[in-house]
């Protein structure tokens, strides 16, 4: 693609000459840049998507864990974790988002049409984790935002967009799972609303490994910038650490305490 790069991408095994040669000519995959005022966005990292076993097969995950991604899904744990890390230590936003349904599965809708395990993911007094909770390595911390999802995009039916206009974020970097479907959607809306958008490419996982490396080529050509994480730190380096002065402080009016976060995953 145009980005003036010749390294190696992850999604160069899958394209052929004709796609290589039609990338070149047609001026897709210029660097759009980082904004000035970055969010980070975590996407559905929950004990559905990640299973809860670093290290399991997917093949073994999905029996217990319909939607879980598998082994890869812990190798992007650890760079979301390093990236919020960074985002916090310069007092930077950062977003999660997450399912929520009825215990009774009435607000599944569109999404029992195309999966036949779907009632499987619904919440379940019996299991000992909630397959909409966020993995443990990973959890929001006092001063992190959460967004309470039902569909694909973290911002369709959901606060996301109306923070980042109040927090005053200017542009995001996404995260999470899975990356052919709801960070996809997310980067597309985001990019939609004239945010810049950046993909934390070792932060992203899907079941998929060629809808992983082909939807992050897509964003890449067309959506946003698929950067390593290392790249998005190096930027983060760069930063002031008080571009957010109306961050939410995690404690609660009159109190120096930082309350910890619950969320709530079924109504």
């Amino acid at each position: 693609m145009n980005d003036g790069k010749s390294e190696t991408r992850i999604w160069d095994a899958y394209l052929t000459e004709r796609d290589k040669a039609v990338f070149t000519a047609s001026g897709f995959g210029a660097k759009g840049g980082f904004g000035k005022r970055p969010a980070l966005l975590v996407i559905d990292v929950s004990y559905g998507f990640a299973g809860d076993k670093p290290g399991e097969s997917i093949i073994d995950s999905i029996k217990r864990w319909p939607n879980s991604c598998g082994a890869e899904s812990w190798d992007a744990v650890a760079a979301i974790k390093t990236l919020a890390e960074g985002f916090r230590a310069k007092k930077l936003p950062v977003i999660y988002t997450t399912g929520v349904n009825r215990a009774d599965g009435w607000d599944v809708g569109s999404w029992a049409w195309k999966n036949t395990r779907t009632g499987e993911s619904l919440p379940r007094p019996t299991n000992a984790l909630d397959a909409n909770a966020i993995v443990a390595e990973i959890e929001p911390q006092p001063q992190d935002l959460v967004c309470l999802k039902q569909k694909p995009s973290g911002f369709f039916g959901t606060n996301l967009h109306s923070y980042l206009q109040l927090l005053g974020a200017d542009s995001v970097v996404v995260t999470g799972t899975t990356t052919s479907g709801c960070v996809r959607a997310t980067v597309i809306d985001a990019f939609s609303l004239n945010f810049r958008v950046a993909v934390a490419e070792d932060g992203c996982f899907d079941r998929s490994q060629a809808s992983h490396a082909i939807n992050l080529c897509d964003m890449h050509a067309k959506y946003a910038d698929v950067v390593p994480s290392g790249e998005v730190l190096d930027y983060v380096a760069t930063l002031a650490d008080d571009l957010f002065p109306n961050l939410p402080t995690g404690r609660r009016p009159g109190s120096s305490e930082a309350p910890r976060l619950s969320l709530v995953s079924s109504a």
